[in-house]
Order: C-alpha cells, then sequence, then structure tokens
C-alpha cells in the first residue's frame, strides 16, 4: 500500500526545505517513507556539520536510516517534548487533513507527531488533493481483527486486510498489529470519520491525521510550495 507517484527531485525539495526549519538543541521526530527519508539524509548532513539534535524515529526503517545518517537517537519516553516533525504523507487536503499509514507505521507516526511543537508534512504534489479519497489503513490487535471488521462495514468501509508482499500472510506492524485497509469512498468529514474509527475497540490507531499538520510543504519542479491549515 506504498504510495508512488511524484518525482524524486520534487520530494527531495520539500524535504531538504523542511529540514532548514531544525535548529540547534531540538528534539526533531523523524518520519516514515520516500519523502521523509530526504529529510532525515538532510538532517545526517547538517548533523555532520555541527548540528546538535536528537532524532525520535517513528519506524524501524526511519531509525536504521537514521543511524546511518549519524543522527544521535532517543525514544519518546527519554525527551521531554519534540520541537518539530517530518513526516509525509498519502494524502493532503485543503485543510490538512490528512492519510498516512502506507508504511504501516501510522501508529507510532501519529504518537511523535502529535507530540510536535510544530508538524510538517513534506509531499509531491500528487498527493495534495480537493478532497481525501484513500482508503485509510487501520492498525489492529490481531484478535480483534474480525470485530474491527465488522464495526467498520457498518460505518460504511469496504475492508481489506493488508498483505505481505514478499512472504505469505498478512503484513504486522512493528507493535505487532494488522492493518486493514478501509475504503470509504469520499472522505467529506474526516473529522467525524476519525472519531469513529477511534471508538471502535480493538483498533490500536488508524490513518487519519486531522487538525495535527501544521505545515505542508510541497515539492515542484522549480521550488517548494508552502501551505498552512486555513
Amino acid at each position: 500500500m506504498k504510495t508512488t507517484g511524484g518525482t524524486d527531485d520534487q520530494k527531495r525539495r520539500a524535504a531538504e526545505r523542511a529540514a532548514e526549519l531544525v535548529s540547534d538543541g531540538d528534539v526533531v521526530g523523524l518520519g516514515t517513507g520516500s519523502t521523509a527519508a530526504h529529510a532525515i539524509r538532510a538532517i545526517g548532513r547538517m548533523v555532520a556539520d555541527g548540528l546538535d539534535v536528537r532524532g525520535v524515529p517513528t519506524s524501524f526503517d526511519s531509525r536504521a536510516l537514521a543511524r546511518e545518517a549519524g543522527i544521535p537517537l532517543r525514544s519518546l519516553d527519554e525527551i521531554d517534548g519534540v520541537d518539530v516533525a517530518i513526516d509525509g504523507a498519502d494524502q493532503l487536503d485543503r485543510n490538512l487533513a490528512a492519510i498516512k499509514g502506507g508504511g504501516a507505521a501510522h501508529a507510532r507516526e501519529k504518537v511523535v507527531d502529535a507530540a510536535a511543537d510544530r508538524f510538517v508534512v513534506v509531499a509531491d504534489p500528487t498527493k495534495v488533493v480537493e478532497t481525501l479519497s484513500r482508503s485509510v489503513p487501520v492498525e489492529v490487535l490481531p484478535d480483534a481483527r474480525a470485530a474491527v471488521e465488522r464495526d467498520v462495514a457498518d460505518l460504511g468501509g469496504d475492508v481489506t486486510l493488508r498483505r505481505a508482499e514478499r512472504k505469505d500472510g498478512p503484513v504486522v506492524t512493528d507493535n505487532g498489529n494488522l492493518v486493514l485497509d478501509c475504503e470509504f469512498g469520499t472522505v467529506d468529514d474526516p473529522d467525524g470519520l476519525a472519531q469513529d474509527l477511534s471508538r471502535l475497540p480493538g483498533v490500536v490507531e488508524h490513518g487519519l491525521f486531522v487538525d495535527l499538520v501544521d505545515e505542508a510543504y510541497v515539492g515542484t519542479d522549480d521550488g517548494v510550495d508552502v501551505r498552512t491549515r486555513e
């Protein structure tokens, strides 16, 4: 379910511009995905040049990349807060509501992003839409899968268990849970749907990020479009 589209240059422009927000002494949330990876590498280069920061990774992949880039790491329980979080999105609407979870890391991403004083999404233009319409990833406890599938169907969702691409069986998150991709068509009320999903027993976290994104840096062919919440 990882998203594709946009050029690598567009992603890199957005990510490197967002990395410029990081200041000496900051605690930085390190997102997951191809666009956030560019930001991690850019911050790593800044660290090599003497910047003093601590990174809080949101997934196994972002942790590994940050270590490779030379960024000192901390867990959330080791720090008092996050100054800025930089992360990608699978889809982003005009009000900066986002759908995340193409990499199945949305539970940890949401914890880190919500803890940040400033949460910046980096994206290419293919991720920006008028109204959200992608399927919403929902991380569930394995034993609750069938119950959550029924509850999501009652909300009008079409549910698919996410399958692993190179192994038999389902995708298992870094937290040991399963991911249901829930298709609702056009999501006209992201906040309402987010609240409905959060209330379902067995749901660990869903991929709707509402009222969390402060800014979006959208890379273009010749620069970066900076968007703020309306």
